[in-house]
């Protein structure tokens, strides 16, 4: 019954009930929240009195995504943290891990999505945005939603690994700066080139590689990430411990 056809096509319907799971579960800890987009100004006004007056434009570059990198790492370093061992075992008698892999990651990109808008608001109101007169300003917005979503992909499978290690916050740290680089200098040379007003065929091809990098560590966590656990005779056979802490 685990492998048949029904299930398969009800995946769709578990995904959506799993996002709207954590959306009800972020909904009862508002304080994570407020803690996220607390972090998030504080970084950027500590910036801004460390600073003082206007920025070049490549500091001005460089100075954002360091905020919304860090910002990244405390939104989303616990994401497969917050459960207990038996919640997980429970939830992975109901859906297949997939499904789980898919919702959170899908949910962190909304978050993150949120939250590179929200600090791209609150940097240039603190900064001031005259770097952007002569800015492509929608292909820059474009790569910051690229950056963002590229984080959270990224992070989630970091997180999880971690998770599954029994080390979280340790592991994630160790692995997420090397695992993010590649993607930090695409997205930054992509906004750099934007903020100097280059046109469309130029920062095409770095947008198109962070594009990239979102589906293939997508399609790498729904692959591998259910591999790695255990599986429990006692519920089908089924890999339920793969991110158990």
């Amino acid at each position: 019954m685990e492998g048949s056809l029904p299930r398969d096509m009800m995946r769709p319907q578990e995904i959506i009930g799993l996002v709207r799971l954590e959306v009800a579960l972020d909904l009862r800890q508002k304080a994570s929240w407020a803690g996220m987009l607390l972090y998030t100004v504080s970084a950027v006004y500590l910036c801004y009195l460390g600073v003082r007056g206007g920025l070049p434009l490549p500091t001005w570059n460089a100075l954002f995504w360091t905020v919304l990198l860090f910002a990244a790492f405390n939104a989303l370093a616990r994401s497969f943290q917050r459960e207990d061992t038996g919640r997980q075992i429970y939830l992975h008698t109901l859906v297949d891990p997939r499904s789980v892999v898919l919702a959170r990651t899908l949910y962190n990109m909304a978050v993150m999505l949120v939250l590179s808008l929200l600090t791209l608001a609150v940097y240039v109101l603190m900064f001031g945005g005259g770097v952007l007169d002569e800015a492509e300003v929608g292909v820059f917005v474009l790569s910051v939603v690229l950056g963002g979503t590229g984080f959270a992909t990224v992070l989630t499978l970091i997180a999880a690994i971690a998770a599954r290690a029994g080390n979280g916050m340790g592991l994630t740290a160790i692995l997420g700066f090397p695992l993010v680089l590649p993607l930090l200098l695409s997205v930054m040379r992509a906004s750099k080139l934007a903020l100097d007003g280059m046109p469309w065929s130029i920062t095409s091809t770095y947008l198109l590689w962070l594009v990239l990098i979102d589906v293939l560590t997508l399609a790498l966590a729904y692959l591998a990430l259910p591999t790695f656990g255990a599986t429990d005779e006692a519920i089908g056979g089924r890999p339920w411990a793969w991110y158990s802490c």
